[in-house]
């Protein structure tokens, strides 16, 4: 059984909303957003564990911080080539932005092999079902045009102004 749970964010910001199992985050994405048909809707609402700890780890977030802790999060059936898209993608610091091409680079380059299409990698962040705590808002276009993002564009402009990587 899968639970649901929203949380507020602050002005500026789609209000956020989280799905469990039970024990793990296996969701997480801004309400009305394309990201949301990727989840699970509907479900039961319930306060859980997992809920208050990933709202603690919002709440510092949204503070303009990096928490110094991670919610316990499942992602679930990623093939390999995603996971290791979501890997770099989990790496990238608070305040920091890489390209689409960036990470492709590196992947080229753990293989062994001569190109990796950005395009793939841009196929892999987008499937990300957990946004903020993997941030695949932190990756942007080449030479730093942003583009399109799951969540709304809006969003992460405003996530990056958080942050302090995108000076509009």
């Amino acid at each position: 059984m899968f639970y649901q749970f929203k949380y507020q964010t602050p002005d500026g910001f789609n209000d956020l909303l989280m799905c469990s199992d039970g024990e793990s985050l296996v969701g997480l994405w801004f309400e009305n957003s394309v990201d949301a048909k990727k989840n699970i809707l509907h479900c039961a609402e319930k306060d859980l564990p997992i809920f208050c700890e990933t709202c603690h780890w919002l709440d510092e977030y949204f503070s303009g911080r990096q928490p110094d802790f991670t919610p316990r999060y499942t992602i679930e059936n990623p093939t390999s080539f995603r996971r290791e898209v979501l890997d770099i993608v989990s790496d990238i610091p608070f305040g920091k932005t890489i390209t689409y091409g960036e990470i492709a680079a590196k992947i080229a380059e753990r293989h062994g092999i001569g190109k990796m299409s950005a395009q793939a990698v841009g196929g892999a962040v987008g499937w990300n079902p957990i946004c903020l705590i993997v941030p695949c808002h932190r990756v942007v276009g080449a030479n730093g045009k942003l583009t399109g993002y799951g969540g709304g564009i809006n969003n992460k402009i405003a996530l990056l102004k958080l942050e302090g990587s995108l000076f509009l």
